[in-house]
């Protein structure tokens, strides 16, 4: 729906409006793996309350001390391994941006949809999208932030970040956030779809699918996020797809970072203990990231696997993200047209 111009005065400045936006937000990716982009990045995310937990006066002693002055040159060497070199970027990077694009598409039908993407660390900034899109007219936006589970360090900082922005604007847009869809039935198909179709490729059957999460510090969980319950949901749903049982299908937590206790069993102890009591051939799926980057491109395609193998392990299998692919773009369409009803 388009204003009446009419009936504004001779002198009316132009504005534009009546149209939606969908802004999909991934987490985020340093803009090279030099040291300076990755301390840069690193900062950002590490100096984000809802990430790190602990009082300032803890923490940033140890952040500014010792954390970003050693491990800018470590995870820019990980980066360096899984870099798209064609692009110059990140893999996250240019499947956030194909989603994107293919989600436009995907909507052309819907001729006052206009759809962005951001990252909620580093660029295109949540604000900076946010604040193209009222200029393209969009008085409606709806908010997704890329995470099947809900965690506050995930979808609750997506969701600060954009309210952050509303607090600078005169004229705000109206903002409607996605819910997480950690159960939903066409998320839980394609994940088993993608699981079926690379283990067909395959000339050998695992004796084992794990099933990685991001962790989170199990403080957090007992504070009452929701996160846990939702993979161990999700697992369990994806389980029963499959039709696997509990002896050779797991839910496990990975990059875990820090002193604290995170959510358990951990990756990769559990791939190492795998290994050691005998069991030769393991899957990996990472069901909660919609796109593969470096915590599934280097730390399970490529760690785990070496971990495995050095523990005695034969077959080792990554099943990556549904990413741009088709059954992963069906469920994004699925959850924005949702979300959309009622603005269009």
């Amino acid at each position: 729906m388009t204003a009446d111009t009419s009936l504004r005065p001779a002198d009316h400045p132009a504005v534009k409006s009546g149209k939606v936006g969908v802004l999909l937000v991934n987490l985020g990716t340093p803009d090279g793996t030099d040291y300076t982009s990755m301390r840069r990045y690193l900062r950002e995310f590490l100096t984000d309350r809802r990430v790190i937990e602990w009082s300032p006066w803890k923490w940033y002693p140890i952040l500014f001390g010792v954390v970003l002055n050693t491990r800018p040159r470590k995870v820019g060497k990980a980066y360096e391994l899984i870099w798209n070199k064609e692009k110059n970027e990140s893999y996250l990077r240019t499947y956030t941006r194909n989603q994107s694009e293919l989600m436009a598409e995907h909507l052309k039908d819907l001729a006052t949809v206009k759809v962005d993407w951001a990252m909620r660390y580093g660029t295109p900034s949540i604000a900076s999208r946010i604040e193209a899109l009222k200029q393209e007219g969009c008085d409606r936006i709806v908010l997704f932030p890329l995470y099947p589970q809900y965690a506050a360090a995930t979808t609750a900082t997506v969701n600060d970040k954009a309210f952050q922005k509303l607090l600078s604007m005169r004229w705000q847009p109206a903002l409607r956030t996605v819910p997480d869809y950690h159960d939903d039935e066409t998320y839980i198909e394609a994940l088993a779809t993608s699981v079926e179709k690379h283990l067909a490729t395959l000339d050998w059957k695992p004796e084992m699918l794990l099933a990685s999460f991001h962790g989170i510090p199990m403080s957090y969980f007992k504070q009452g996020d929701p996160y846990y319950c939702q993979c161990q949901k999700t697992g369990r749903l994806l389980r029963e797809r499959l039709g696997l049982t509990k002896e050779n299908f797991m839910v496990t937590f990975q990059s875990r970072f820090g002193p604290e206790e995170w959510l358990q069993p951990y990756t990769d102890k559990t791939v190492e203990k795998l290994a050691q009591d005998g069991v030769k051939r393991i899957a990996v799926i990472n069901p909660g990231f919609v796109s593969d980057c470096l915590e599934t491109l280097e730390e399970i395609a490529e760690q785990a696997a070496h971990s495995f193998h050095e523990n005695g392990g034969e077959k080792f299998a990554h099943i990556p993200c549904l990413n741009d692919g088709e059954d992963g773009m069906t469920v994004l369409e699925k959850v924005v047209r949702r979300e959309l009803q009622g603005w269009i």
